[in-house]
């Protein structure tokens, strides 16, 4: 007995002719009558009350149709269920503290595991690693190396912050800057950078920020406003294009190396992306803020 012929039952006790139901089954009308001669035969029963112009369901028929629908019925949950399974095991929940390491990150992820579909979240440090702990994520981009026991991390990138200043600036002519220097100033800033702003309020307490949700409208707003922000080595506007100059930070602080973390002991898929990513996008002697 085959499920096909399980299905040809239930289309010929919907249909009422073998012709319909064999258009709905897909086949021939003489493969459909051959199928169902044979799922007789095995069931040791007619299940069909036959006339020229119709062919019905008898008690035997009925009986078999209701077990027919519940076998299909189970089949499709299996289905749904492995379906749901497969879903869990391609999606890749993907933590990080800034924009720009996320996007090398999903670029290798794509060069390996075309597959994977990616699930980012941008989250705060403390809450990245908690959530690596409890095994919600499958990969963290964090700014030093997590604290928490039983997760695996390596460096895989490096993003420095500049002060990205209109010309007219008084400081727009410097080398190099000390973010103490622009302490108290009003910054315009992209929402979405991260961990950058809380590292920028800790450093700047007395500044005030002016944010943008929108990337397109903090584009725009980069040409016209005289307000200063920043931008990093890795990411960011054109700044000549935006008749804007972007003079280097001193502060260490805003010289990290991003670390990649996953649970020690993922599932095997994902151990093997964890180790090709490290071949990949790893290198060696991170000492970034004075944790390794």
């Amino acid at each position: 007995m085959e499920l096909e012929q399980l299905r040809q039952l239930e289309a010929v006790a919907a249909c009422g002719t073998l012709s319909a139901a064999a258009g709905r089954a897909s086949i021939s009308q003489p493969a459909l009558s051959r199928s169902m001669q044979r799922l007789e035969a095995e069931l040791g029963m007619p299940l069909f009350a036959r006339t020229k112009n119709s062919v019905e369901l008898n008690e035997a028929g009925r009986v078999a149709l209701e077990h027919a629908r519940g076998i299909l019925r189970d089949v499709a949950h299996m289905e749904e269920a492995l379906g749901n399974l497969r879903a869990r095991r391609s999606m890749l929940r993907v933590g990080t503290c800034a924009p720009a390491p996320l996007w090398r990150l999903m670029a290798a992820v794509a060069e390996r595991r075309a597959d994977f579909v990616a699930n980012p979240q941008t989250l705060p440090v403390p809450e990245l690693e908690r959530r690596l702990v409890e095994g919600s994520l499958d990969f963290a981009i964090l700014p030093h190396a997590p604290a928490a026991e039983g997760l695996r991390s390596f460096p895989f990138m490096r993003e420095s912050l500049s002060a990205l200043l209109p010309r007219s600036h008084p400081l727009a002519a410097r080398g190099s800057l000390a973010l103490s220097e622009l302490d108290g100033e009003t910054f315009l800033l992209y929402a979405g950078i991260g961990f950058w702003r809380g590292l920028c309020e800790r450093l700047m307490p007395r500044s005030h920020y002016v944010t943008q949700d929108d990337y397109l409208v903090f584009s725009q707003l980069a040409r016209t406003s005289p307000l200063p922000s920043f931008v990093t080595d890795a990411a960011g506007p054109d700044h000549r294009a935006l008749d804007r100059v972007a003079v280097p930070l001193e502060d260490a602080a805003v010289h990290v190396t991003f670390r990649l973390a996953t649970p020690a002991a993922p599932r095997a898929e994902l151990r093997d992306l964890a180790d090709w990513l490290e071949r990949r996008l790893g290198f060696e002697g991170a000492h970034e803020n004075g944790r390794a």
